[in-house]
């Protein structure tokens, strides 16, 4: 029994207290005055009593009540039951001034009128303070007692209180009390039966209509996870009641923070809090909660929950969440259901408010039940005398459900009510309420029910009826009487205050109450307790998806297969399926079966391994637990503890290892949470057998011995055991707990054991922990695994990262001791272990890890000498004659970069990286050959190499191998070969041989002279080079042959001193700097150099005869007579008929060392003439003729940049001052004379037509719309400004509106005037310049990138094409990067500016191209325009003599741009050759039939050009290489080994040998001229910059990449008995694509020369060949006329098209035959013969794609005696032979349609002259027969006579070797 009311309190309002703000109340009276034993008066009511204060009103307001909530110091509620009503003033109490209403206009109306005071009204409370929440009859029971004082019933108002406060009522068991207080009244009080259930009437149901169903469900998570909760209303009565409400939601769960249903003003500040609360204040208080940043605020008026931005609420999972709302929106909204429905039944409706209120708990109780079901198997028991202590498995219980994700379930499991939930429904032996029923075995049916509305519906009502039943037990039989005051009686005006009542009586009435009580029997309140049910265990439960069981069985199979295998030592099946088995550790499945396996194999708890055992096992462990987290929430760190201290290996006599030395490396084992899981459920094993078999003793085992009544689970055999309890003896009990208490505690040693074993390291001298990180700190924990465990050199790879830097080696035992400590600590004393024994424990734990410490140290000495384990061998990569190791190979493992291709990525594929092998560094390349580590792809192997000098940039990184745990040191090394290096040194080299690779890699890359580069030292042993002792000076220049020294001196005697004034810094600084300023300086520098060149060469010792014999066999001498520039001789004898001649000037390089010895310059110019012009311009490159066009006789000039002065003093009119010496004007003079004088060699003729200019520039290159597009250049290369009418037309509208000479835009194009010169200059160099309209040149300023701006942009085109790590941000993707390198921007902008030169040299104008220093965008330029404009320099010899002209004679600066030397290190890496070859690239792309070679040629030339194999493209001029004997050792050294020193050479060879650089659809126009597109959208991105082979690295070095797949093959044969299939799978950027997968030319060439080979011919050259077939098939094409189609042409992997258009089909008119023609005439190339049939099948099968009607495809058609079959006559037969389809096919008349038969061509062997036989015509010449043999059998024929015998014969025969 309880009392119903504990005290009664009358609160009056203060009137002493009054300060400036608000009153406070007081408490007049109280009762009982003195507090009761079991329960003290709560303090702070008064404060309660007015939430909002205690203010004075003008007018009284009608009662009011409420129920109020205080939480005392022991977290027990008291409900305060809160009746207010209002009584007037007494004037005298008010001190005037001072009262401080509410409103304002109050306070003025009052000081008006001093003299009569308006009545003001005081709140008086009447308070019962109660620890049941009986609201209703407490508001019945103050309202008796009000309604008493205000009618004035003839009732003591003692005896009311007095029987109100000594009433009492039952607690729960469903009783029905009736009562009165002695005033007439009655009240009928019905408890709970339960009282674990939480009485809630309606307001559930309120708080779910004020608020709607989300908002609810919000709120509800949000207090589950512990969030700030804030209500807000004007009632005080609904802040109670939601608060209600949303604690009877979260049952069965308690909420244990502060819960104030209604807080008063003055404590406001509580809700800066920080912990969790949920209270309710009044709505007037609404702006000071603003500032709350981290409260969720619910308004119940508005219906608003609001969450602020930094609360993130978990809500449930999924699906919970959408069923809970389903099943709530049929309980709150019947008729969702029908709304839709035509005749909607009209029974439906929603249940009453108090029924309904029920049914929204029921779907909460159905959710908690879902949620939590199962969770009784997840319960340790550790004690259970003298009371039980039970634990909670938190990681197994979210393991086991899998939502180990979830965020809500693991928020609510680590709260507060959550412990309080297991506290107090863990316990195995108690009363059970609806809950536990639910929980246990409801569970099965709501799972089948899921889904089905009506059945979940039904279950609802059924729980709703038992929480009905619980709350009103009775149905209200009799009615409550209770006297109510009369209406508005609060109005009444004389109202007598509410009298001083008598505490005496009151008091005596609680004596003699208390005293009955006393001597009553006490009322025993019958708990029925019982086993409490555990329910299905989670594994029944949660369902399995029965196709991935099927799947994992099969893995398990693996999985034990493999560990059998293990332990009957047969390893290499062990081997083979190992990978297999690491992979499937990846399912959980796999893992525990692992630990079932492994346990089958211990005996007696250890299991004695020899080594490779040991290792395999380990492995699998480690494995096995990389993927485990930190909670181990699928107990497989549980299941593997045993094993690890089980399974060892004998290292030497007496010393044992085991597997826990080589596991410790796991995040979980630093987890306590997982270490006490883990002992509590060893614990609860223990105490499970202590009890389960009382008789026998001795139970304390390692680990717990399962008895056969496996059956009895702990919590069952607890629940007996206390359910025995009161009936033991006190001995007995003793006993028990003592028996249970030592159980523990040994436990607790065992695990002390366990734990040092796993948290001290191998080798503790190292004195670093396996995690230096903090204890559990999941992140920064490696989750590796271990592969050198056989070594147990697992300790030594340690070292590489000490957490502890030089601490002592105590440090870690420390660190173990403490972190046992504080676990014996929390488990022991959680445990109820003694003191004393835990005491006890603290002694003994540095024991135990100090000794443990000691096994260690002999087990670590002892690993150490095991052999280590086999890595795999290195593989030696193939050299190039003469290529030497500068240093052996240093173990790394290259790991995959930005290119997603080689590591599998989104492409798939195998990933072929991480790959394990080996760096090499030689005297040419740096290689990585190794193999790939994951086991798929091991037997393949990956190369990846780069040419040293290649090296762009070079830098160290720290890479997670995930191999291996630690972090290693790496390189990166990035090559513009487009080739990028990453990789990590191995743990077993040591960081100086990094360095001393790093060092030697740099002594390489820039060798301190051109002398040392790969060219000139190969074939030379560099092992002096590179011992460290070398002094800088690179001594292999002293090793140099004497010849070459020697003839250096003989062709130049000069010594390097006066070089000196050469060297390139200066070069850079000028060519990079076009600023006016510079120039004086420049011009000075440049004056100063040709005065040392300019003194008699008297050093030059051989005759001039001889340099210029030599000169003559140049590249330019060929090229200017193949031009018709004029030869030698002719410029000797100064012939004057030729307009040009070939000066001598430059042939002792004194003009301009730049460039080459013969120049071509105007006939009428003198020697001397030219020294002054080369002065106006930089580097002294004055103007010479470089081409000339053969039909319009206009010629191409080239220059350097001009000088500023004789820029100044060319455009300037004559008679204006100029400034500086007179020098200057006759410079510019000459300069002018010499334009003059190439512009009179021009054939001069009068352009009456007045053709424009750019006649032949269409709008088809440019971009806008009008006459003339602009040139645009995209990007921040601004837009051209061409000068005057090219300028006009070119830019367009945009850039000049009027011209100079104020004529507007358009009226430029009608001009007639054309300029016969255009001088295509640097803009920024002419700012000056006025155009001079008389003169017959035109200045053409653009605007140009410099060398900066192409370095910058090949960098980041660098990182685009090959980026150094996979990019996070999608901002940073390919084309984005690409586009911001803006490289193709700059090539739109080289092809522009020269598709502009050649339409202007086609109109007949020349050109001088004269920007920067002529030797860089110049050359492009230049290059670029012949390259369009001459089909001759589309031929392989034609291109090599235009690279050695421009390139090379005119002192292109290769080492200088390529960074070749220490001197050029600096300005680094300018590809402007590469960006020529990339526009060429372009070029061919559009034009696939111009060229005569292939792409690959133009990629071969951009991989040597910079990668020093040749001497080819070494120094800046012709000038460099005369000095260092390069040019003409050629005599002098054949001798030598046949290495190559040119390029050019090697290329001559390699294709003489094979087609490799050739272009079969070579089939070129006369005399074309290529006008390229050069748009961007045009433009493509070379595959050079991203293909890759890794399968043998790059393929420009041809001696490396021949000759090895054909050992692959024949080693597979020998390998598989299996049969062999022709099957090959070609991995993209492994394999080499035109190798494996030829084309179809490129075939039957080889197959050719193979068959020739075969049989002893001498093998034809391949061109040969290809000529021959050529030329027959156009000889054939000519004899058929148009007839016949001329056959395909196959190409190597490109479109057949002149420009990208595809095949022309013309229909010609005879027969309409389709014409496939891809040659303007109809001569086409055929595809060679072969005479394998491998080849010719391929074709057949080509032309089948072609469908055609028969008719059509007659290439030859006749009529034949054709022999039948066996034993039939001969017979004529119309036969057509059909070219396209390869068939012969018969009819038997020529006018027959239907096809009588057919003759694959491809099945014939031969075609032999026959023999007549039986019944063949007999008129006929016995030569006219002949014999078709095919596979199947053989054809007779016979022709009429014997000429068309032949006839047919040859077509056949022609058609066969077409295949």
């Amino acid at each position: 029994m309880a009392r119903l009311a504990d005290y009664f309190v009358l609160v009056g309002y203060d009137a002493e207290k009054r300060g400036s703000g608000d009153g406070q109340g007081q408490i007049l009276q109280r009762f009982p005055e003195k507090d009761w034993e079991d329960n003290p008066f709560p303090q702070g009511i008064e404060l309660f009593c007015q939430p909002s204060g205690w203010q004075l009103f003008t007018e009284r307001n009608p009662p009011t009540f409420f129920v109020a909530v205080l939480t005392d110091i022991n977290s027990e509620r008291h409900y305060c039951a809160c009746f207010t009503f209002w009584e007037a003033v007494e004037s005298a109490q008010v001190q005037q001034p001072q009262s401080h209403p509410r409103n304002g206009e109050e306070e003025e109306e009052e000081s008006a009128s001093p003299v009569q005071p308006a009545q003001l009204f005081a709140p008086k409370s009447l308070v019962l303070v109660s620890r049941l929440d009986h609201a209703e009859v407490f508001r019945n029971s103050l309202g008796l007692i009000y309604t008493i004082y205000v009618d004035g019933l003839n009732v003591s108002l003692e005896n009311v209180i007095g029987n109100l406060l000594t009433c009492t009522i039952p607690i729960t068991g469903g009783a029905q009390r009736t009562i009165s207080l002695g005033a007439g009244d009655r009240q009928v009080i019905q408890t709970p039966i339960n009282d674990s259930l939480p009485v809630s009437s309606c307001s559930v149901a309120l708080l779910f209509r004020q608020l709607g169903i989300t908002n609810v469900l919000y709120l509800f998570c949000a207090a589950l996870t512990e969030h700030k909760i804030l209500f807000l209303s004007s009632s005080y009565q609904r802040l109670t009641d939601a608060c209600r409400a949303l604690l009877a939601l979260m049952f069965p769960l308690k909420y244990s923070f502060t819960y104030v249903p209604i807080l008063p003003a003055q404590l406001l500040e509580v809700l800066s809090t920080p912990t969790p609360f949920i209270i309710g204040v009044h709505s007037i208080f609404q702006s000071e909660t603003q500032e709350l940043l981290d409260v969720v605020i619910a308004d119940l008026d508005g219906g608003t929950v609001n969450v602020p931005e930094c609360v993130h609420i978990s809500l449930l999972p999924e699906p919970l969440l959408q069923q809970t709302r389903e099943a709530l929106s049929m309980v709150l909204d019947p008729e969702l259901e029908v709304a839709d429905l035509a005749f909607p039944p009209s029974t439906i409706s929603a249940s009453s408010l108090k029924m309904q209120d029920k049914e929204i708990r029921a779907v909460f109780l159905r959710l908690f039940a879902q949620l939590l079901q199962g969770y009784r198997w997840c319960l340790h028991i550790i004690r259970i005398h003298p009371e039980p202590v039970i634990r909670f498995h938190k990681a197994a219980f979210l393991g086991q459900r899998g939502l180990t994700e979830d965020d809500f379930l693991t928020k609510v499991l680590e709260g507060m009510a959550f412990a309080g939930f297991v506290t107090e429904r863990g316990a195995p032996y108690r009363s059970i309420d609806l809950f536990d029923e639910l929980v246990a075995y409801e569970v099965k049916r709501m799972r089948a029910e899921e889904g089905n509305k009506q059945k979940i519906l039904r279950h609802i009502k059924e729980l709703a009826e038992k929480l009905y039943k619980n709350e009103n037990p009775y149905p209200a039989v009799t009615m409550h009487k209770v006297q109510k005051p009369t209406e508005g009686c609060h109005l009444r005006l004389h109202q007598k205050p509410f009298p001083r009542l008598d505490e005496g009586t009151v008091q005596w009435i609680i004596d003699q109450a208390t005293a009955k009580l006393q001597t009553a029997p006490p009322a025993v309140k019958a708990e029925k307790k019982c086993m409490v049910p555990s329910g299905p265990p989670i594994a029944a439960i949660m369902e399995r998806n029965g196709n991935a069981l099927a799947n994992s069985a099969r893995r398990l199979e693996v999985v034990r297969n493999c560990i059998s295998y293990v332990f009957e030592n047969k390893m290499l099946e062990a081997k083979k399926l190992f990978p297999a088995v690491l992979r499937a550790m990846k399912g959980r499945a796999a893992r525990h079966c692992l630990t079932q396996e492994l346990n089958l194999h211990v005996q007696q708890n250890r299991a004695v391994l020899d080594h490779q055992q040991f290792d395999f096992i380990v492995r699998m462990m480690n494995c096995c637990l990389q993927d485990c987290t930190a909670m181990d929430e699928h107990g497989i760190a549980a299941a593997l503890l045993p094993l690890v201290t089980a399974f060892c290996r004998k290292l030497s006599p007496g010393i044992t290892q085991f597997a826990y030395s080589c596991v410790q490396e796991h995040v979980v084992w630093t987890n306590i949470q997982f270490w006490e899981a883990m002992f509590y459920s060893d614990v609860q094993n223990h105490i499970r057998a202590l009890y389960l078999d009382s008789s026998e003793e001795n139970h304390t085992d390692e680990e717990g011995t399962e008895e056969p009544q496996e059956a009895r689970s702990a919590l069952e055999i607890a629940s007996e055991q206390l359910r025995l309890w009161p009936t033991m003896s006190r001995e007995k009990q003793q006993e028990l707990i003592q028996k249970e208490e030592s159980t523990v505690f040994s436990q607790a040693i065992h695990y002390a054991n366990r734990m040092s074993y796993l948290l001290l390291p191998l080798d503790t001298s190292k004195n670093r922990l396996l995690r230096s990180s903090g204890l559990g700190d999941v992140e920064s924990v490696s989750n590796s695994f271990v592969t050198n465990s056989i070594a147990g050199s697992v300790a030594e790879s340690y070292d590489t990262e000490s957490g502890f830097e030089d601490a002592e080696s105590s440090d870690v035992a420390n660190y173990v001791v403490r972190f046992i400590n504080r676990f014996v600590d929390k488990v022991c004393t959680e445990s109820g272990v003694t003191n004393e024994h835990l005491k006890g424990l603290h002694v003994m734990i540095p024991d135990i890890v100090q000794m443990h410490i000691e096994t260690l140290d002999a087990v670590h000495r002892e690993s150490k000498r095991l052999p280590p384990i086999q890595k795999p061998k290195l593989l030696r990569p193939n050299l190039l004659v003469g290529e030497e190791c500068v240093m052996e190979g240093l173990r790394v493992y290259l790991m995959p970069d930005g290119r997603e291709e080689a590591a599998g990525g989104n492409i798939g594929g195998p990933p072929l990286l991480p790959a394990e092998g080996a760096i090499f560094l030689t005297t040419y390349r740096i290689i990585f050959k190794g193999t790939p580590t994951d086991p798929l792809v091991g037997e393949q192997v990956v190369i990846r190499s780069f040419p040293i000098s290649s090296l762009t940039k070079e830098k160290k990184i720290n890479i997670q191998a995930q191999v291996d745990q630690f972090i290693q040191e790496g390189l990166q090394l990035r090559s513009c070969t487009f080739q990028l290096l990453k990789i990590a040194f191995d743990e077993e080299v040591a960081s100086d041989s990094a360095e001393v690779f790093r060092k030697h890699l740099h002594k390489l890359r820039y060798p301190q002279h051109v002398h040392g580069t790969f060219a000139f030292t190969v074939g030379q042993s560099p092992k002096q080079a590179m011992q460290p002792k070398a002094k800088e000076k690179n001594p292999s220049l002293r090793t140099l042959s004497k010849n070459l020294v020697k003839n250096a001196k003989k062709t130049i005697g000069r010594q390097y001193v006066t070089r000196k004034k050469y060297t390139p810094p200066a070069w850079e600084q000028r060519s990079s700097q076009h600023f006016p300023e510079d120039n004086e300086d420049e011009i000075s520098v440049s004056e100063e150099m040709d005065r040392s060149t300019l003194t008699p060469t008297t050093t030059i010792r051989p005759s001039e005869k001889m340099t210029i014999n030599h000169l003559v066999e140049r590249a330019c001498c060929r090229d200017y007579q193949r031009l018709g520039l004029g030869t030698l001789s002719s410029s000797l004898t100064r012939s004057k008929n030729e307009p040009f001649r070939i000066s001598t000037v430059n042939r002792m390089y004194a003009i301009c060392r730049s460039y080459p010895g013969l120049l071509i310059v105007p006939q009428s110019i003198q020697d001397n003439t030219i020294q002054r012009i080369s002065r106006c311009y930089r580097q002294n490159r004055f103007p010479v003729v470089c081409w000339r066009n053969s039909r319009t006789k206009a010629v191409l000039l080239r220059s350097g940049g001009l000088h500023g002065k004789g820029v100044v003093g060319l455009f300037k009119s004559q008679n204006a001052p100029t400034a500086g010496p007179s020098q200057t004007d006759s410079t510019s003079l000459e300069q002018e004379k010499y334009l003059q004088a190439v512009i009179n060699s021009m054939p001069h003729y009068a352009d009456a037509g007045g053709r424009n200019t750019l006649s032949g520039f269409t709008s088809a290159h440019m971009s806008s719309a009008g006459k003339w597009g602009s040139i645009r250049a995209s990007g921040r290369m601004s837009s051209y400004a061409l000068n005057v009418e090219i300028g006009s037309r070119l830019a367009g509208k945009d850039l000049l509106g009027a011209q100079h000479n104020g004529a507007p835009a358009e009226a430029s194009f009608l001009r007639q005037h054309r300029a016969s010169l255009y001088i295509i200059g640097d803009k920024s160099q002419l700012k000056g310049v006025k155009p001079d309209p008389l003169q017959h040149w035109e200045v053409v300023p653009i605007e140009v990138f410099d060398v900066r701006q192409v370095k910058a942009s090949f960098k980041k085109l660098m990182k685009a094409c090959v980026p150094g790590c996979p990019s996070t941000d999608p901002s940073v993707a390919y084309l984005r990067s690409l586009e911001e390198s803006e490289w193709l921007s700059q090539i739109h902008k080289i092809l522009q500016i020269s598709v502009l030169v050649v339409e202007l040299l086609d109109t007949g104008s020349s050109v001088l191209v004269s920007l920067e220093d002529g030797w860089d965008i110049t050359t492009q330029v230049v290059s670029l325009v012949q390259l369009l404009s001459d089909p001759y320099y589309r031929t392989l010899e034609g291109f090599r003599l235009l690279v050695e002209k421009e390139w090379l004679s005119f002192g292109h600066r290769f080492s200088h741009r390529g960074a070749q030397t220490l001197a050029g290190q600096s300005s680094g890496f300018a590809p402007i050759f590469l960006q020529f070859l990339d526009c060429v690239h372009q070029i061919h792309l559009q034009f696939p039939m111009e060229f005569e070679f292939s792409l690959y040629y133009l990629k071969f030339l951009s991989y040597h050009y910079i990668s020093n194999r040749f001497r080819t493209f070494l120094l800046d001029s012709d000038y460099e290489r005369i000095e260092l004997g390069l040019l003409y050792e050629e005599k002098g050294e054949r001798k030598c080994q046949q290495v190559y020193k040119s390029i050019w050479d090697y290329i001559d060879r390699l294709n003489k040998k094979a087609p490799v650089f050739f272009n079969y659809m070579y089939a070129p126009e006369d005399g074309e001229v290529l006008r390229p597109y050069s748009n961007i959208s045009n433009l493509k991105v070379w595959d050079y910059y991203t293909e890759e082979t890794l399968s043998e690295g790059p393929s420009y070095d041809w001696e490396l990449v021949q000759g090895q797949p054909e050992h692959m093959e024949e080693a597979d044969r020998q390998d598989t008995s299996a049969p062999q299939t022709k099957r090959k799978i070609i991995w993209p950027c492994y394999d080499n694509r035109s190798r494996m997968e030829p084309d179809a030319i490129s075939k039957l060439l080889e197959d050719l020369h193979n068959l020739e080979m075969e049989l002893g011919q001498v093998p034809e050259r391949w061109k040969d060949t290809w000529d021959k077939i050529k030329a027959s098939q156009r000889t054939e094409a000519r004899q058929e006329g148009s007839r016949t189609p001329s056959s395909l042409l196959m190409s190597s992997g490109l479109s057949h098209h002149r420009r990208s258009l595809g095949v022309y089909l013309q229909e010609s008119g005879v027969g309409s035959t389709l014409n496939l023609s891809l040659d303007s005439d109809t001569s086409s190339t055929s595809t060679p013969s072969s005479g394998k049939q491998g080849g010719r099948r391929s074709t057949s099968t080509l032309y089948s794609q072609f469908q055609m009607s028969e008719s059509e495809n007659r290439s030859y058609e006749g009529s034949l005696y054709k022999k039948g079959a066996f034993m039939k006559p001969w017979k004529p037969r119309w036969f057509v032979l059909d070219k396209t389809k390869h068939q012969l096919r018969y009819y038997d008349s020529r006018m027959d349609t239907e096809c009588k038969g057919v003759i694959d061509l491809a099945e014939v062997e031969s075609i032999t002259p026959g023999t007549p036989t039986m019944g063949a015509p007999k008129t006929v010449d016995e030569k006219a027969f002949f014999d078709l043999k095919t596979t199947k059998r053989v054809y007779n024929f016979c022709a009429q006579d014997v000429q068309l015998a032949q006839q047919w014969i040859d077509r056949i025969q022609s058609c066969l070797s077409d295949a």
